[in-house]
């Protein structure tokens, strides 16, 4: 491969990288071409892309980037999987992946720019998904103005009951 092909590898790598919020390095050495086109389908169904890319070609994209921490991870046979829009969807579904094939592996990965290991990437995948945690934090929000309502209308029950109680005993008494 010449220099300019290299040039054009280098910049698509990184453009992918710069848009990604998380960056796993994967090892993939053994498998099918048929067992990878099911991972990058699982991949780009919860929001990301799986790459294989030349180890040094890698580094040089990832290097001053949002995952220049994890730019030294390259060796042997990698792949590396961007997840773009929620990261807990692609670490889910790459560790659902790795569980499926003994010879997949997760390496190590970048969210934001800070560096994690393969347990704190199964850690990760095992959080909520994003919209069920927008929607615990729904319930949380209207529990507050609900609860607030209900207290209200208690104290306002117990002046009516008081009411009535003092109407029911005027209405004995006369």
């Amino acid at each position: 491969m010449n220099r300019s092909g290299k040039a054009v590898i280098i910049e698509a790598v990184k453009a992918r990288a710069d848009k990604a919020s998380f960056a796993v390095i994967t090892d993939f050495k053994g498998m099918t071409v048929e067992e990878l086109t099911n991972l990058r389908v699982s991949l780009r169904n919860a929001g990301g892309e799986y790459l294989v890319v030349k180890n040094t070609l890698a580094r040089i994209a990832l290097t001053d980037g949002t995952h220049n921490a994890i730019k030294d991870k390259f060796h042997d046979n990698c792949g590396v999987a961007f997840g773009f829009d929620d990261p807990v969807a692609v670490a889910k579904a790459l560790s659902d992946f790795a569980k499926q094939s003994k010879l997949f592996e997760l390496r190590c990965a970048s969210l934001d720019g800070k560096a994690m290991d393969a347990a704190q990437i199964d850690a990760l995948a095992k959080l909520p998904g994003r919209e069920q945690l927008l929607g615990q934090l729904l319930g949380t929000m209207n529990a507050v103005p609900t609860n607030f309502v209900s207290l209200f209308a208690n104290v306002v029950r117990g002046l009516l009951y008081a009411l009535k109680g003092i109407e029911d005993q005027k209405s004995n008494a006369a």
